[in-house]
């Protein structure tokens, strides 16, 4: 193997060491090159020597690779506000910096974390021009796999990503056009049979006017119509007491169907669950027929039992529109349209617009909003993170496969919002933990996820918002810790479509 040309040699900063052949043989990274590679890094690089502090920051342009000769490291990742250590150690030979020089400028040549030095240390450096012109003439084939495996990885992950978000968008969509066409339905049901009521009022109008009704009495019938109508009313207000069960609601349909035929009304079954609905009970017709002659007791009855259905007509097509509009509403919340990319909002509004475009997924799961409404709102990008509560509540709907408990929590800690989400699923097997977040990573059946769900979420929260992602897991009690900073990042987030660097200290 030949040495590159000199012509890309940077020029060693002050205080730099000799370097010595013999110790550059000595390390794992070195060890299989002749002695003519060896002196040209000796040529190229140089020794310098490092107090504790800080050797390079992440975010920095990546000049130098560096090799450990001795002393102690630790990488870390910024994390929001946070310095997050992801490795320490003192091992001769493990390398960090510009890593990814022979890659050029299909991707961004800075520094990926930040490497401190803890104890008095060595470190052979060498510039990223050199490291660069030695990987393409040293081993022209291992940089065309890794250049292949690179860009591939990430072709890849791009296109599955996006296949991801739109088998993902589809499932909501058929779950909203589900959800839409009953409230849809129930108001032309309910608006078909409310105008044969009004067909019918008008008909028993037409009675009224012709039958022997004085003044007095018509004063009477309005007025027990008012009542029944704020009767209806105040078993649907808020703080009524709860609806009958099906068995006490039989029991009182009894009562007043009784009523009616001891009275001679017939067709009291058909009646009774109008009234019943109403919470009108026997000692209230009783009033009823206190107040109007026998004569016309059926008829006023009757009269009664028209304006509490058309009440209740009414009241089905107001909660069927009403449904409608918050489908609609939680389906514009959950897509952010017409909204800035980034926005200061109330979490609580992304996970409740998601729960309503997955409503269709948690069917049988009973859902527990332990929210925190004293949080402040949090800067985030909306649509990006309704992604992560999709993800996150929808592997916790298939967990459960139907039955358990999905429980919601938001919390502050410091400076920080979390939001946790848990399920009382199988859980995760300890030995694949630490590997939920890896793209193209699943436990699920071949077809049935891509392995990238979690990857995305992932990157959201973390390279998106500078926040963190954490799983903790037991049988029957998975829990997934969302953390997003309050306060604001220092620098803009990456697309998570890309992936993410590789760990650079490795041994």
């Amino acid at each position: 193997m030949s040495a590159p040309a000199d012509d890309l040699r940077a020029s060693p900063p002050d205080g730099a060491l000799p370097c010595d052949v013999e110790e550059l043989r000595t390390l794992f990274l070195f060890e299989a090159l002749d002695d003519d590679q060896l002196r040209w890094l000796c040529r190229h690089g140089h020794v310098e020597h490092r107090e504790p502090g800080p050797l390079y920051a992440e975010g920095e342009p990546a000049r130098w690779f560096y090799v450990l000769l001795e002393g102690t490291v630790a990488m870390s990742r910024r994390v929001g506000t946070d310095d997050v250590e992801v490795s320490r150690t003192s091992q001769r030979g493990v390398y960090g910096g510009a890593t990814a020089a022979y890659l050029g400028d299909r991707t961004p040549q800075r520094y990926s974390q930040t490497m401190r030095v803890l104890a008095p240390s060595r470190f052979y450096a060498l510039p990223a021009p050199d490291f660069a012109q030695l990987m393409t003439s040293w081993f022209p084939m291992a940089v065309h796999l890794l250049e292949g495996l690179f860009v591939g990885q990430r072709t890849t992950q791009q296109a599955v990503g996006q296949r991801e978000r739109l088998l993902a968008l589809g499932a909501l969509s058929a779950g909203l056009t589900h959800e839409l066409n009953n409230p849809a339905a129930a108001a032309n049901r309910a608006t078909a049979a409310l105008r044969e009521r009004v067909a019918g009022m008008r008909h028993k109008l037409a009675m009224i006017a012709d039958g022997p009704y004085d003044a007095t009495t018509l004063g009477t019938l309005v007025d027990l119509q008012e009542q029944a109508v704020e009767a209806l009313a105040k078993s649907r207000a808020p703080g009524a007491p709860p609806p009958p069960t099906a068995l006490q609601r039989t029991d009182a349909e009894d009562a007043v169907a009784d009523w009616l035929d001891a009275h001679g009304i017939a067709g009291g079954w058909d009646l009774a669950p109008t009234f019943v609905t109403a919470r009108l009970d026997p000692p209230w017709l009783d009033r009823v027929a206190d107040a109007v002659a026998p004569g016309i007791l059926e008829g006023a009855v009757r009269w009664l039992s028209y304006a509490l259905e058309t009440e209740q007509l009414m009241n089905d097509v107001e909660d069927a529109t009403s449904r409608i509009s918050s489908l609609v509403g939680a389906a514009k919340q959950y897509s952010q349209i017409g909204r800035a990319p980034d926005q200061t909002l109330d979490v609580h509004e992304l996970l409740d617009s998601t729960l309503t475009m997955l409503e269709r997924r948690l069917d049988g799961v009973d859902v527990v909003r332990d929210y925190d409404r004293t949080l402040p709102p949090v800067h985030v990008y909306g649509a990006e993170l309704n992604q992560v509560w999709t993800n996150l509540i929808d592997n916790a709907a298939q967990a459960m496969d139907g039955h358990g408990t999905l429980t919601l929590t938001t919390r502050r800690a410091d400076d920080w919002l979390e939001v946790e989400i848990a399920d009382t699923g199988p859980g995760i097997p300890p030995e694949i933990a630490d590997r939920v977040f890896e793209p193209f990573f699943t436990t699920k059946p071949v077809g049935s996820g891509t392995g990238l769900g979690l990857d995305i979420a992932w990157r959201i929260v973390v390279t998106k918002h500078h926040g963190d992602l954490s799983v903790r897991s037991t049988p029957g009690d998975t829990r997934f810790v969302v953390r997003l900073p309050y306060a604001p990042a220092d620098a803009p987030g990456d697309d998570p479509a890309v992936p993410g660097p590789d760990p650079e200290v490795t041994a």
